[in-house]
Formats: C-alpha cells, structure tokens, sequence
C-alpha cells in the first residue's frame, strides 16, 4: 500500500470524525458534549489514526523478529501505562476505581471476592454449587472462576488482574501477526498488528473490569492456533490439546463465541484447497469436528448452547421493549429487522449529553469502529474479485458469523457485545487496505458522506426521541 493512500485513509478518517462532531455540536449546541469528552473523543481519534500511521512506516519493514518485539513491547507498555492513569481517574470520577455506572464489573468483582473467601476456607463443593445455580451452569462462568482464582491466590487487588490484561492483549498483537500474515501475507500482516497495538477498544478494556480482553484473547489465539496446524501441517498434541483448551474455554466465557468457532474451522477445512488440506486429512479433522460438537450437545454444555441460541433469537426485540418503556420515539424501529444491514458499523458514535458516560468517553472509540467497517465489508468483494476467498476461510467465516449472530439478536446495538469480531475486523480492514484499487475509491467516498450523514441523523434522532428537540 503506498504510504500516501495510507496516510489519505487516515486523515479523512479524522476529518470526517471532525466534521461530524462538528455538525452536531453547532446544530444541537445545547446538548453538545462536554469539554471533557470531547477531548477524550478528538484525542482517541487523532492518536490512534496518526499513530498507527506513523508507527507503520517505522517498522513495516523490519526483520520479523525485529517487529514482533517491537509490537509487543509498544502495546504492553501502552496498555500498562493506560491500566494505571485510568484507575486514578475512574477513582476520581466514581469513587470506587471502575468504569462509570458500572454494572457487571462491580458484579464479577463482589462475586469472586466473595467466592474467594469461600476458597479460602475450603469451600470448594458450595462455590461450584453456587456458580451452576448463578446462571445455566458452564456458560460465562470461566470469568468469575479466572477471577476467583486470582483473588484466592494473590488477594482482592484490582490493579493486579488489569495488568494481566494488559499481557494478554500485547500477545494479541503477536496472535494477530501470525495469524494474518500466514494467510494473508507479511504486508498484511504488519499493517494489521500495528493497527491492533493502537486500536483504542483493545486499549480500554484492559482498563475495566469487563471480560471482554480475556474472551477476545481467547478467541483470536484459538483462531491462530487452528490456522497454524492446518498451514504448518504439525499435527502435534501439544497443539491440538491448546487449540481445544482455548475453544473450551470461550464456551465458559460467552458460548456463541465457542459455537462460532467451530463453524469457522468447518467453514476453513471445507474450503481450503488441495494443497492445504488433502482429502483424507479434511475428512479426518471434519470427523473430529465433529464428534466434538456431537460430545458437547449431549452434555449439559449442548443444553445450554441450544437455549443461549434461541435466547439470542427470543429476546431481539428487547431495545424496542426497553425504549418504549422509557417512552421515547420511533421505538419501534430499535428492531433487527430495521438495523440489520448496518451491522458491521453499529452502534454510531454518540456525540450528545443525553448518552451514558461511558459511550460519551467513548465516542471516538466507537466512531473508529464505525470507519474501519467499509474496509470491512469491502474486503468479501476485494477477496473475491482477487480470488483470495479461500485466504479468508477461517478469518471471514468467523467474523461474518459472529456479527450475523449479534445482528439478529438482542445485543446489535450494544458495543461490547461486538467485540469478539474486533480481531477479524482489523484483519480484513488491514486486506483491504493493501489491495485498495483506483475503482474502489467511488464506494468508499460514498460511504463516508453516508457515515458522517447516519452519524448527525442519530444524534438528532437520540434528541428527538425524548422529545428533547423536535
């Protein structure tokens, strides 16, 4: 990619952000964001873009084992220095050292440190009795265990179990590398992991008590894991045992996550061509496949994956509960039936007073996710048009999968929800970019005017539908 149109995605990237913020800001003056959020807005924005940027030229063309250093030692650092300064500003901000209006993290934190003391003396039978009585057993408990164990070993400090976030998002970064560019390609590759040190949602939520840096962690390193048996050939049982352990343990932290994951390793052994996979090995690893999915629904496992499933399905009329119980506006239109084309880009920034405080603070950070989805969804036509469909087996099935998933269920407007797809994102992202065309520019002006335009229209439309504006 050459670096002008790099450094060309970048900046429009920043000025249409700009130009949004803006627009709102004059045309709604009155409920406009806050000094303070708008500076954690403008500056998530501007240094993840020009970072990114600058970052990428330094070290694109260094040796592999140069870069990988680098990237990992650059995310660790950010991510360390972020944990700190963030807790002290949460403390200043709510008191108690986690995110504003905090919910399931002040949830998952009592929960382990009550379960902790129970450890300590000796309870172990009551705390697995507790915990299969919580919720529907194995599903999202995996967290609460991880953080039971850490506080039963090393005391109930929050710091402590933020820097290990901190370590398991800087690997990410490696997990990313590897995985990119072994089916991508080296340019790919780097372009990607650079993009994902300096992603902001990575970033944040090493800053939260949230278990969505574990499961995103997880779920990247299972993908590149399966990738690098079935490209390297090394069928060994250190390997396959890791890549089942990592894939086990998303059931127990967010089980669609899980069930997705074994479709994609379907969808990239059915795909894969010849040369990858011959026809005695697909066989093989489809037969393994499935047995493992045959073993899980006929455990207690399998019970609670059909019932999340059509949870997922039953309950996606919620947002058009829960808004006309607050009795706003065009409630009914708060349906995945009307937003399921954006998935990819939802949720829109927020840039009025009437959001939380956590989506105020964050409104740079979801704008960043609403711009990178163009390249996104551009990358299933760029694949196809350079025949590299098969490149994108495992990655696209997983990502595509996953925000389908999240489309039609409950959780399309919700931005945590989202971000498990984040690693696939960045990938194809990070495609696209490097095999951007002359042709393609027309789309991608277009989807900025209508970025920019949905991002205005939701804003007025958060106004106007508590009858705020009219």
């Amino acid at each position: 990619m050459p670096d002008k149109l790099q450094k060309h995605f970048y900046l429009l990237g920043i000025a249409i952000y700009m130009m949004a913020l803006l627009t709102v800001s004059i045309c709604f003056k009155t409920y406009a964001l806050k000094p303070l959020w708008m500076v954690w807005g403008i500056g998530t924005v501007c240094l993840f873009f020009l970072a990114t940027y600058y970052f990428h030229q330094r070290w694109k063309n260094d040796t592999e084992k140069a870069f990988c250093r680098k990237i990992f030692w650059v995310a660790l650092g950010i991510r360390v220095v972020y944990v700190t300064a963030i807790l002290y500003y949460y403390y200043y901000q709510t008191g108690i050292g986690m995110e504003y209006q905090a919910a399931d993290s002040l949830a998952y934190h009592r929960t382990a440190a009550y379960l902790s003391n129970m450890a300590r003396e000796g309870h172990i039978r009551q705390i697995m009795q507790l915990l299969n009585a919580n919720t529907m057993g194995f599903s999202d408990q995996a967290y609460i265990l991880y953080l039971t164990t850490l506080y039963s070993l090393f005391g109930k400090n929050i710091l402590g179990p933020r820097l290990l976030k901190a370590l398991m998002s800087a690997y990410m970064c490696i997990a990313i590398y590897k995985l990119t560019a072994r089916s991508l390609g080296q340019k790919t590759g780097r372009l990607a992991a650079v993009i994902a040190v300096f992603l902001p949602h990575f970033i944040h939520y090493t800053g939260t008590y949230m278990k969505e840096t574990e499961l995103i962690f997880l779920a990247t390193l299972s993908l590149e894991r399966f990738d690098y048996i079935i490209r390297s050939k090394k069928h060994l049982p250190w390997n396959l045992t890791l890549v089942i352990v990592l894939t086990a343990l998303t059931f127990g932290m967010r089980t669609v996550v899980g069930m997705i994951l074994l479709g994609s390793y379907t969808v990239f052994v059915l795909t894969a061509d010849k040369e990858l996979i011959n026809k005695k090995t697909r066989w093989i690893i489809l037969g393994a496949l499935g047995v493992m999915a045959a073993l899980l629904f006929i455990t207690p496992i399998g019970r609670e994956m059909r019932i999340i499933f059509m949870v997922n399905f039953k309950e996606s009329e919620y947002q058009v509960y829960k808004y006309k119980a607050l009795g706003l506006k065009y409630a009914e239109y708060a349906s995945y039936k009307t937003m399921w084309p954006g998935a990819f880009v939802l949720p829109l920034t927020n840039m009025v007073e009437v959001a939380n405080e956590n989506q105020k603070m964050m409104n740079g950070t979801y704008f960043i996710k609403n711009y990178l989805a163009f390249f996104a969804m551009w990358s299933l036509i760029v694949a196809i048009r350079d025949k590299k469909w098969r490149s994108l087996g495992l990655i696209g099935s997983y990502t595509v999968a996953y925000i389908l998933m999240i489309a039609f269920s409950f959780a399309f407007n919700s931005e945590r929800y989202h971000l498990p797809a984040m690693s696939g994102i960045i990938i194809l992202t990070a495609f696209t970019m490097t095999r951007f065309r002359k042709k393609d520019f027309p789309f991608y002006y277009a989807f900025c005017l209508l970025l920019c335009a949905a991002i205005i229209t939701w804003n007025y439309i958060k106004l106007t539908g508590r009858g705020i504006i009219f």
